[in-house]
């Protein structure tokens, strides 16, 4: 078995590159992974990428059901690797129920090398699987696209880090650039926002994009009510900032 796992941009078929579209064509079977009602666009944009550029007749679509992580254990990191050792069990009976396939893959948001855990959970698969990665666009540069911005200062380091490590251990040392993913919880609100420029954006690159910009004291409490009237809206959301210390 071959398992290719093919970075899709953030929902925008023209994310895709020619690379992705040749890979999703020469598979046997393509996996969907349903999220439940509330994510149910999640798995719909799926489809809409491969009715785009699919036009292989024998690729087969198979949609299946992800686990839901176990958030009753405290131990975060359990929880993470019990979810995917579920997720991994359930890949391996998706394919095994189509003993004909050879080439499987999976449609990554934004780059399997970026803050997902695709490859993670693909090295749980026994056997191990020939695998194949297509890099993708990633949220962070259709972030920085849609604001027209560099992500860093001329020859200066910049942080890719998650709300989660923001909140609890505050500014990471050493930079004045920092890229946020994967924040639920609106760190940025815990920092002096006098000191900070934000430029944030949801379901960038996608035609539901939403994006704001400036001062952190001065669009904190707007991109705090964007957001959730956007995760209202929609039943969920995908968003990232970028925050950079402001010259004294």
């Amino acid at each position: 078995m071959k398992l290719t796992l093919i970075g899709i941009g953030t929902g925008n078929p023209d994310h895709l590159t020619l690379e992705a579209v040749r890979a999703i064509n020469a598979q046997d079977l393509i996996l969907i992974p349903r999220k439940g009602e509330g994510k149910a666009d999640l798995a719909e944009l799926r489809h809409e990428i491969c009715a785009e550029v699919l036009t292989n007749s024998e690729t087969k679509i198979v949609e299946f059901d992800l686990p839901v992580r176990d958030e009753a254990t405290l131990d975060y990191r359990k929880r993470v690797d019990d979810w995917h050792d579920a997720i991994a069990q359930v890949w391996a009976q998706t394919i095994a129920a189509h003993p004909g396939a050879e080439r499987a893959a999976l449609l990554v948001w934004g780059d399997p090398s970026l803050y997902d855990s695709t490859l993670r959970i693909a090295s749980r698969l026994n056997p191990q699987p020939q695998m194949q990665v297509i890099a993708g666009i990633t949220s962070l540069q259709a972030l920085t696209a849609a604001h027209a911005i560099p992500i860093n200062e001329i020859g200066a380091p910049f942080v890719v880090t998650t709300g989660r490590r923001l909140r609890d251990e505050g500014w990471p040392a050493g930079v004045d650039t920092a890229a946020i993913m994967l924040d639920g919880a609106c760190a940025f609100q815990d920092l002096p926002g006098d000191q900070f420029y934000i430029w944030w954006g949801g379901y960038v690159g996608m035609r539901e994009q939403i994006i704001c910009a400036g001062p952190l004291h001065e669009v904190c409490d707007k991109i705090i009510r964007m957001r959730a009237d956007a995760r209202a809206a929609h039943g969920w959301i995908m968003d990232i900032y970028v925050l950079r210390k402001l010259s004294d």
